[in-house]
């Protein structure tokens, strides 16, 4: 991930809690089911999730937080969970090179 011209996003969309909460609603969006039924620690492709909606996913990521994702974030972090670990430390490396 590299950074883009878009300003840093509000702290309170940082947390992990709010990131995950967030991906766990794009995820249940594009699966057409209720966010209780997205198990965060599942891999996105074994809960239908095909690579159009990965692609799709990626750039709402880019929108949201500023960041240029890679088309293979899903696969390198196949899950909610690992893809929230991994953008919370690409959030927090850019708030430290920010200072």
């Amino acid at each position: 991930m590299t950074e883009t011209t878009a300003t840093s996003p509000d702290p309170a969309i940082r947390t992990p809690q709010a990131i995950s909460s967030w991906l766990v609603d794009r995820v249940s969006y594009y699966l057409e089911r209720p966010a209780s039924e997205i198990d965060e620690g599942v891999q996105l492709a074994e809960m239908g999730l095909d690579s159009v909606y990965v692609f799709t996913l990626c750039g709402d990521i880019e929108d949201r937080f500023g960041l240029v994702v890679e088309p293979t974030m899903a696969w390198d972090h196949p899950t909610v969970e690992a893809i929230t670990a991994h953008l919370v430390a690409e959030l927090a490396g850019r708030a430290a090179s920010d200072r």
